[in-house]
């Protein structure tokens, strides 16, 4: 079991094995480390929670054995309660759930903690970032999900920034360190938009494992994107700060 750490401040990059080539699986994900990459992203499909089947705990236990980094893996499936224990076995390191797949998500959130997991939890496009209100005390990370879930290379929906920045408020308030994760369709121009908007895990697939100059190209320009989102962030929290004055 490989440590997962609590947020700081700085942006992570999670390439998603879902987009690299399959026949090179462990050159792909060996050279991801070696550029750099913070997690191994994960995204395991049933066809029944979300239309496509993608991989098992055979295939996770395998990558295991090729890399040192914290494997970041998603449940997108249904019943998460029942393979929680699976693939923690298999050398998840982070398992994270869709508040969509069960109807007792605390009882799930407090099983992958107790399995030595660090727990998450995700929300689709279309559910409200209320819904995880009462588990922000409960979870390591929060994923949110700019495309729906189920196949790789989706265009990002511009409007699950505002639901990113809500997010990101809810943690803030709550005190939480979770890490903010996002999903779906990043590339530079998304990360640098999530960043801005309190992401501080950016997922990316495509750009990364297909990226014209290379893995490692790919997760520096993720990344650099990701530094300018968050530096705009805190330039304008900044500049939204009350002016303390002294009294004369």
């Amino acid at each position: 079991m490989y440590y997962m750490p609590l947020m700081n401040n700085d942006i992570k990059v999670a390439p998603s094995i879902l987009a690299a080539d399959f026949v090179r699986l462990a050159d792909a994900i060996q050279s991801a480390e070696t550029a750099g990459a913070d997690y191994i992203h994960v995204d395991i499909m049933d066809g029944h929670f979300v239309p496509n089947i993608s991989i098992g705990p055979l295939v996770v236990k395998a990558v295991r054995r090729v890399t040192q980094l914290p494997l970041d893996v998603h449940l997108m499936i249904s019943d998460p309660m029942r393979y929680v224990p699976v693939f923690a076995d298999a050398g998840a390191d982070g398992l994270t759930v869709h508040v969509e797949s069960t109807p007792h998500l605390y009882r799930v959130v407090q099983q992958i903690r107790d399995s030595g997991v660090r727990p998450g939890v995700s929300l689709n496009p279309a559910t409200p970032a209320v819904a995880i209100s009462e588990v922000l005390d409960a979870v390591d990370l929060v994923l949110v999900m700019t495309v729906d879930p189920g196949f790789g290379g989706q265009v990002f929906n511009e409007r699950m920034l505002r639901k990113i920045a809500r997010v990101r408020e809810m943690l803030d308030s709550a005190g939480s360190g979770a890490d903010l994760e996002v999903d779906g369709g990043i590339g530079p121009r998304t990360a640098e938009s999530a960043a801005a908007a309190g992401a501080t895990v950016l997922v990316a697939g495509t750009y990364i494992f297909r990226a014209s100059g290379g893995i490692a190209a790919g997760i520096d320009a993720i990344r650099e994107a990701g530094h300018r989102g968050q530096n705009a962030r805190f330039e304008n929290r900044q500049k939204k700060a009350p002016v303390c004055r002294e009294l004369l």
